[in-house]
């Protein structure tokens, strides 16, 4: 006979005790998406004028300063450098993030003004000069059975590079629209942006560990920082009236640029690992650390560089990170179903890959 397996009980909350509210698991939609949708309806039904807009600009220019203090803080200057032994791998994703993408973006300038309107293209620009993810693609590297440490380093170095190489990209290809390479744009650039960066890596030693055990308060300051900042750059765009040139059809071919961008990436980064003779655990790091774009970056660096201009900015980029999520998490899905770790095409046996162990469950929204 055959022993009966118990059957299980469900939880039950505890009377009294507050419920989580949880998305069902079948939502393709990342809950801080929804969080930074509500923020901008927040700021079409009540944007911040007069002194309200002056407190919400203040706010928002310490938020993106204590951003940067963070991302400087958590970086741990001893990996990336003993990530430097897999140079070759590190440099293919950084030609991919500040190279392959702003190539991409200059050639959409066809699209305007019959798909795009120039606001928009300018958004879409400024995304192609964003740094790469890092939780994104750990996670998704993961999930694929890729090299997760190549994966790590990888989106440390972008988001390294990214503090210097964006704001200088975004003066260069978006001209007047960015702010130009005026002495007083580039002194804003160095006192929000990389004196943050470079205060939170010389105090690291100190705050590193404090860092670690909050780990998910500072998660929470991260996320509330990047609705600020997003709320100040939409009630910015109300009050200016800029949302008129908007309409849903624009928005519709938007993503349908979007679509054809991240299609192009994805298979340049798969296929031009393979023939540049990566082994297949390289190649899904590559082509997840190359072929996304960070919002948490992105996000703030606009409010910096493009002013009471920043919302239409960021609004191709807010579209671009969820389309990223949704069709990223599908691909490596797939990806864990491969054989194991294959050589590269000169030969070159690939990284050997530890399996990831359960279900990792992406957390990339302010990655």
């Amino acid at each position: 006979m055959t022993a009966r397996t118990p059957a299980r009980t469900p939880r039950r909350t505890p009377a009294g005790a507050p419920r989580r509210l949880r998305l069902p698991s079948w939502l393709p939609v990342d809950g801080y998406i929804l969080a930074l949708l509500g923020t901008v309806a927040l700021a079409a039904l009540l944007p911040a004028s007069g002194t309200a807009a002056q407190v919400a600009e203040g706010a928002s220019t310490g938020a993106v300063a204590l951003l940067f203090f963070l991302y400087g803080a958590r970086l741990s200057t001893r990996e990336a450098l003993d990530g430097l032994k897999h140079w070759r791998l590190h440099l293919t994703v950084l030609a991919c993030t500040f190279l392959l993408f702003p190539v991409l973006g200059l050639a959409a300038r066809g699209l305007v003004p019959t798909v795009l309107t120039p606001q928009l293209y300018g958004g879409l620009l400024f995304l192609c000069l964003v740094p790469s993810t890092i939780q994104s693609s750990i996670a998704f590297t993961s999930i694929a059975r890729g090299n997760v440490p190549a994966a790590i380093c990888a989106g440390s170095f972008s988001s390294l590079a990214g503090i210097v190489l964006t704001p200088l990209l975004a003066a260069l290809l978006l001209g007047g629209s960015a702010g130009g390479l005026s002495a007083d744009g580039l002194l804003k650039i160095v006192l929000q942006l990389l004196v943050p960066f470079l205060a939170g890596q010389f105090l690291r030693r100190w705050v590193g560990g404090l860092l670690v055990r909050h780990k998910k308060v500072l998660g929470l300051v991260d996320r509330g920082s990047i609705l600020l900042v997003v709320y100040t750059a939409f009630s910015q765009g109300m009050v200016a009236g800029i949302w008129h040139l908007v309409t849903p059809a624009r928005l519709g071919l938007l993503l349908a640029a979007e679509a054809v961008l991240l299609a192009a990436m994805l298979a340049l980064t798969w296929y031009g690992a393979g023939r540049l003779g990566f082994g297949r655990a390289d190649r899904v790091a590559i082509q997840f650390a190359g072929s996304k774009k960070s919002l948490a970056a992105g996000l703030p660096m606009a409010s910096v560089l493009f002013g009471p201009q920043a919302a239409l900015a960021v609004l191709p980029l807010m579209l671009f990170h969820q389309m990223q999520l949704m069709v990223c998490a599908v691909i490596a899905k797939r990806r864990a179903r491969d054989p194991e770790d294959d050589p590269g095409t000169d030969g070159t046996p690939g990284t050997p890959v530890t399996p990831a162990v359960g279900r990792i469950t992406p957390t990339p929204t302010t990655g």
